[in-house]
Order: structure tokens, then C-alpha cells, then sequence
């Protein structure tokens, strides 16, 4: 059996720990936001840290546009972080849309740093991209849409979809410069 992290520290004070809450899926924020309400409103700051609600941010290119969005990473899950007590328990279990905590039989499991670290860091990390396939390819002929080259026409050269970026070769004063831009600046000129 693996050594189980203290619930208390050396002088005996709780410590608090993470704990994952099942909800009702799409009420993630509601969740959240009447935890974060409770907490207030009964003086509970330094029992209930934190309350997350797991995302994942990514790109969407559609009709050559680009936006950013969000999704929950985890529907129908909200992390916790908390000193379980009768009193904090009861409170986080009266909140609408909440099921329970997941756990063996009713005793919440507190979930392990490592596992915690690992949905805490996209926090942190540097905006995902979903994984789309170019529209453009090597040689195609692009009319240039927006930004300072607008109208002017070119011809593929280098497409890099990770960046979303494509570069461009365009005759410019009788000359071809090699101009990077971004998908949604070029479009497919009509063969």
C-alpha cells in the first residue's frame, strides 16, 4: 500500500487537499461561482482555498477567421481545493447542482499532487492549438486580404500550421519578398 499523504501538519493544524466534485455537466461555473458565494458569505476563506474549473484553450480557424476559445477539460467535474470538515463538507454538498465527491463508498478521495499538477499547469502553459489542416499548400496562388500587402497576389512558398502562418512570395515592385502571414490574412485565389 502507498504512503498516504497527512491530512494534518506537525503542530496538528488541517492541511488543506484536493478533491474533485461531481456536478450536473454545463453547470460547471454555477458550481463554482455558488462555492466561491457560500465560502464568503460564511467566512470560510481558510478552509476552502479554491475552487477550479478545469479548461482547455485552443484556436478555431473557420471561414479563414481566427478565434480563440475555451471548453471544460473535465464536463461535470469541478477541482476543490479544501479542508473537509463536517462544516465545509455539509456546505459544498448543499450547493445546487452538486452530486458528490468522488471517493470509496462516502469518504472523499483527495486527489494526488502529481494528478493535480498536471491539470493545474495548462493554467499556466502556453495556449493550445487544435490540430487543423493547412488550407493552403506549397505553390498555390493566394490573394493577400488583409494588412499592409492587401490585394496584392502571390504564391505559396512555406506553410507552417502549427503557427497557423503561411509565407508568401509576393512581386513587389518587380521584385519577389518572401512575406509571412497569417492564414486568416491570405485566401486561395480561384484557378
Amino acid at each position: 500500500m502507498g504512503v498516504r499523504k497527512k491530512s494534518v501538519d506537525e503542530q496538528g493544524i488541517p492541511v488543506p487537499r484536493w478533491y474533485a466534485l461531481r456536478i450536473y455537466s454545463g453547470h460547471e461555473r454555477k458550481v463554482k461561482e455558488g462555492i466561491d458565494a457560500e465560502v464568503l458569505r460564511c467566512g470560510l476563506e481558510d478552509k476552502i482555498l479554491q475552487v477550479y474549473v478545469p479548461y482547455e484553450r485552443f484556436v478555431e480557424v473557420k471561414n479563414g477567421k481566427k478565434r480563440s476559445l475555451t471548453k471544460n477539460a473535465f464536463p461535470g467535474y469541478v477541482l476543490i481545493e479544501a479542508v473537509l470538515d463536517k462544516q465545509t463538507r455539509n456546505l459544498i454538498l448543499d450547493i445546487p447542482s452538486v452530486m458528490g465527491f468522488l471517493g470509496v463508498d462516502d469518504n472523499p478521495t483527495p486527489l494526488r499532487p502529481d494528478e493535480v499538477e498536471k491539470i493545474l499547469v495548462p493554467e499556466n502553459a502556453v495556449e493550445h492549438r487544435s490540430v487543423i489542416e493547412a488550407p493552403f499548400r506549397v505553390g498555390d496562388s493566394v490573394k493577400v486580404i488583409d494588412g499592409p500587402f492587401s490585394s496584392l497576389t502571390g504564391v505559396v512558398h512555406d506553410v507552417c500550421t502549427e503557427r497557423m502562418k503561411v509565407k508568401v512570395m509576393i512581386s513587389f515592385f518587380g521584385r519577389s519578398t518572401p512575406t509571412e502571414l497569417d492564414f486568416s490574412q491570405v485566401k486561395s485565389v480561384s484557378q
